[in-house]
């Protein structure tokens, strides 16, 4: 069994051997072996630091250690990342004063220290050895494809990590080339990263419409393509209420594959404008994520705020008018906050109505009338009001009836 002093000597006399490239090659690789048999652990990483110091020596020259730097490497892809992350990051240092002249050993080696980092889920490590690769070389070309493949994979090194600033980052470098990018799964990675972190920025609608794009993609098996669907549902429920929302919700309740899912129930409930209960609720709550959970300005969670929003538009359905006090008994929560968040969607156009705080209670659909005065049904653009109203229920009459009655409602079509 072979001893660090042994292999040190060894690697001394191999440095200033007068033996031909040849024999002194065959030589290293024999010593490296030995390393790797005879060793475990820390000495193993202590050896192979020592074994590549020795064959970057300037005794050597770059010409003969550029090759027994690929066959090291070559046996170092071989090893336990326990092996790999204790001795990778010392060689890199060794490396990065010379990454100029052995640039695509560096690279490997980066590659091989970056899979060892993610198999051990140190996501965040990976992210940083992979930024530091040369993608700009003036001795290689590094097509877009693969620089797009590097940047992609830092980006969901960083997702990982639940670093959303990071990853949008590096997103943004690959949509700087994406449209020259031929690879079909850095672009599925691609639309699906830009989904991940729509979704943990908590921008819900565009992060529903990403993962919407994607459970429709044929390339994806169907298993994942439920699971995106699954997603698009979720960030839907998530987003904040008004027509944007309601459309889009519109679309996931029509697909087929919707009533698969665990989240369909909701999904019905909403779509239809009907009132969700606490249990409803909480049962949603559980498969949430913690981002999705995390707790905004006044207190209440995401899904407080939306499904409270939704609550809200569903009572508007229901009464022409009602009590603040009323309002919140409904809701689930006090008069001023349920006064709160109807000011706040009746501000901002998300719901028809106004707020008398004198007598404490809220007017659903009033219009402005040309005196600047409220009123609330019998003029012109309430008119219009009910005739969109009436149009949205005969839409969402026929889409129940295409789902329920698809035989029945294809006749009916072709008549």
């Amino acid at each position: 069994m072979a001893t660090s002093s042994d292999v040190s000597s060894q690697l001394t006399k191999l440095e200033s051997s007068s033996s031909n490239p040849q024999q002194r090659a065959e030589a290293y690789t024999s010593t490296l072996d030995t390393i790797i048999s005879s060793f475990t652990e820390n000495a193993l990483s202590t050896n192979l630091v020592a074994y590549v110091n020795s064959i970057l020596s300037d005794s050597i020259g770059v010409i003969h250690s550029r090759p027994l730097l690929s066959t090291f490497l070559d046996r170092f892809g071989t090893l336990s990342n326990d092996s790999k992350v204790s001795a990778g990051s010392e060689i890199l240092e060794i490396l990065a004063p010379k990454t100029v002249s052995y640039e695509q050993q560096d690279t490997a080696l980066k590659f091989l220290l970056a899979d060892a980092y993610e198999a051990d889920e140190d996501f965040g490590s990976s992210a940083k050895v992979l930024q530091v690769i040369t993608l700009d070389s003036s001795q290689r070309a590094v097509s877009d494809d693969e620089k797009a493949k590097v940047w992609m994979r830092i980006c969901r090194c960083y997702l990982e990590e639940g670093d959303s600033t990071n990853a949008t980052t590096y997103l943004n470098r690959v949509k700087q080339v994406i449209f020259n990018v031929t690879d079909a799964e850095t672009r599925l990675f691609f639309a699906l990263s830009q989904a991940r972190i729509s979704d943990s920025m908590r921008n819900f609608l565009d992060a529903s419409a990403a993962y919407y794009t994607l459970s429709n993609e044929s390339s994806i098996d169907e298993e994942e393509r439920l699971h995106t669907l699954r997603q698009a549902i979720t960030t839907a429920v998530l987003a904040p209420a008004g027509p944007q929302r309601a459309r889009q919700l519109g679309r996931l309740y029509k697909d087929e594959r919707a009533s698969e899912t665990p989240e369909y129930s909701i999904l019905e409930k909403i779509f239809l404008d009907r009132l969700l209960s606490p249990a409803e609720v909480k049962t949603f709550a559980a498969e949430l994520k913690d981002h999705q959970l995390a707790k905004t300005a006044d207190g209440s969670t995401v899904l407080d705020k939306a499904v409270l929003e939704h609550n809200l538009l569903a009572v508007s359905r229901l009464y022409q008018n009602i009590s603040l006090p009323s309002l919140g008994a409904l809701l689930g929560v006090d008069a001023d906050r349920a006064e709160e968040y109807a000011a706040g969607m009746v501000e901002s156009g998300r719901l028809g109505g106004s707020i008398d705080q004198i007598e404490g209670v809220i007017h659903f659909g009033a219009v402005k009338g040309e005196s600047g005065g409220e009123r609330t049904a019998g003029g012109l653009r309430a008119w219009d009001v009910n005739v969109q109203g009436l149009a949205e229920e005969v839409e969402r009459v026929t889409t129940l009836l295409q789902r329920e009655e698809a035989a029945w409602y294809e006749v009916q079509v072709a008549g």
